[in-house]
């Protein structure tokens, strides 16, 4: 039954203060950020990666549409930024940042705090409807959208973009509720939204809705409902329309560059026990020497928080008991089950849950980390969290109700803290840049070039740097590194040389930029290597940090 205008504007009206709630709530539980979008962030490899990927996909929208994903790295390689995460839903939530302010942390930063905003709506909106309560919806949401698991990634936007799981959920459940056609398009379009924002999160929320359509069609007898199978069919149709385009260029990097996932590469990317002990905030800290002992986390912390492992308990235990509604007997069953799953498959190919999903799913030989699948833990946790919080606050009424909700929501925001978040100043880049940017269009190498494999991160800065002007560029670094580039680097490494300008006049390189500052004590060293090169390089531009040159002929 359709519900009256009025009641649609009203409802509509309470999504806006929860989502104005949501924003405001990201600013607080990331400060400093708040003070400084512009200056502030992560800026390890990952952190200037992610600025980085943010940014161009904000400008290609934009600016060239058809050239997305022919990203300004690796040049002259095309199709780069299929090399990791494209990114896309940050980069479609970043656009008005970056071509207001051109600022690649302001850009980035927008959608970090969508992220974190766009979770605690969407399981406030999960949880309300599961549960039919507003109050323990938002508790659960805080518990959600400002888990360890996710503060320990935000270095990683795409791992942040993680909204798309409880909509997915939500719009399945409706469907399942009363099937339409309309309600399977916008399940489509959910899976889509979260599939665009980051694939592991797309496959994760893929899984869960296909199980949880299996689960509901016993559960309910829906097996000879023809709308309900029409309308999650329909669903499938809008979700692979809406992603095909996306994902063409990742199957041509795998036939053209052999980039696939091995299941030997997920040993090591596996949960262990102590990783579900192990979390970034201030009030688990005493527990990482434990986890420590206990065999390590291996980089991933999973733990939940107290909270909602506790309440997460309590919901399964009041959903089950004898005189519970069917419909959240059925409810803890479903979510209960698939964080088994979930658990089960994060320990990885050892488990076995975790083998058998890649060898049965084609999409998996792009993932490497069952540990992700650790969120799926918490998310469900969360979920079961919000009924106990119900029937606690149940027998409340009035103002006795709201110092209760109030109560165990600041509980929830004390656990889960880590203000003052320690965010990175952003580095200045030269203004050079800002001449190359106005220089004809050709291809850019930065020295020096780091050729050694583990130093290839440190691409990310000259990636970040060129955000000012958007010239190809030599540089690169990504989950996928090209076989000529791992060649050529130790050569270009060796700068200022006749092989290393070979290489660049190989790759047809016009402008070059030595970073002095970068060099530290060789910096002496290579203005003397460079002596003799002189006559083929014109200096563009200089100052204390870097010299920008065009070469104007080769060796």
């Amino acid at each position: 039954m359709e519900r009256p205008p009025d009641s649609i504007a009203a409802g509509a009206r309470r999504v806006g203060v929860v989502a104005l709630a949501a924003v405001a709530l990201a600013v607080v539980m990331t400060w400093p950020l708040g003070s400084a979008p512009g200056r502030l962030g992560r800026t390890s490899s990952d952190g200037l990666h992610s600025i980085w990927n943010v940014s161009w996909v904000a400008h290609a929208l934009v600016a060239d549409p058809a050239g997305l994903f022919d990203a300004n790295i690796f040049a002259p390689h095309r199709r780069t930024l299929a090399y990791s995460e494209a990114n896309i839903g940050a980069g479609l939530v970043a656009v008005p940042a970056w071509w207001l302010t051109r600022n690649p942390f302001a850009a980035h930063n927008s959608a970090l705090i969508f992220a974190f905003a766009s979770a605690f709506v969407g399981m406030w909106l999960l949880a309300r409807r599961l549960w039919r309560d507003s109050t323990s919806a938002a508790i659960a949401a805080l518990l959600f959208a400002f888990c360890p698991y996710l503060f320990s990634h935000t270095p990683h936007i795409q791992l942040l973009m993680v909204g798309g799981i409880p909509f997915a959920m939500l719009a399945l459940h409706r469907l399942a509720d009363q099937p339409s056609r309309r309600r399977g398009v916008v399940l489509g379009l959910a899976l889509a939204a979260q599939t665009l924002s980051c694939a592991y999160y797309g496959i994760f929320a893929g899984l869960m809705v296909g199980y949880a359509v299996l689960f509901l069609a016993v559960s309910r007898g829906l097996w000879r409902n023809r709308t309900y199978w029409t309308s999650v069919g329909l669903g499938a149709v809008v979700l692979v329309a809406c992603v095909l385009p996306f994902f063409l260029p990742y199957l041509d990097i795998q036939q053209d560059e052999g980039f696939r996932r091995t299941l030997a590469d997920s040993i090591r990317y596996s949960a262990r026990p102590a990783s579900y002990i192990a979390s970034s905030a201030h009030a688990h800290r005493w527990m990482l020497p434990i986890a420590s002992a206990w065999g390590g986390w291996n980089g991933e912390v999973l733990f939940p928080g107290f909270l909602a492992v506790g309440l997460g308990a309590a919901g399964v235990f009041y959903g089950l008991r004898g005189g519970a509604v069917s419909r959240d007997r059925e409810t803890v069953a479903l979510y209960g089950s698939l964080g088994l799953l979930a658990f089960w498959a994060s320990f990885g190919p050892a488990a076995g849950m975790y083998t058998v999903l890649f060898r049965a799913i084609p999409l998996f030989t792009f993932l490497r980390a069952p540990s992700r699948f650790g969120l799926l833990v918490t998310f469900v946790l969360v979920v079961l969290a919000a009924l106990a919080l119900r029937r606690l606050l149940a027998g409340l009424r009035g103002r006795q109700r709201q110092m209760a909700a109030a109560g165990i929501g600041l509980l929830a925001l004390a656990e889960l803290n880590l203000v003052p978040f320690p965010w990175d100043r952003a580095p200045a880049p030269s203004a050079a840049y800002a001449l190359l940017a106005r220089m004809p269009r050709a291809t850019v190498a930065e020295f020096p070039f780091y050729g050694e494999r583990v130093a290839f991160p440190l691409h990310t800065q000259y990636m970040l740097f060129s955000t000012a002007h958007w010239m190809p560029m030599v540089n690169g670094y990504s989950d996928h590194i090209p076989t000529d580039f791992r060649k050529a680097a130790p050569v270009l490494d060796s700068f200022p040389s006749r092989e290393s300008f070979a290489v660049m006049q190989r790759y047809r390189v016009r402008y070059i930029g030595v970073h002095w500052d970068m060099y530290v004590s060789r910096a002496a060293e290579i203005r003397e290597r460079l002596v003799p090169y002189a006559r083929y390089l014109r200096p563009l531009a200089s100052d204390a940090s870097m010299t920008l040159y065009e070469i104007v002929s080769y060796p």
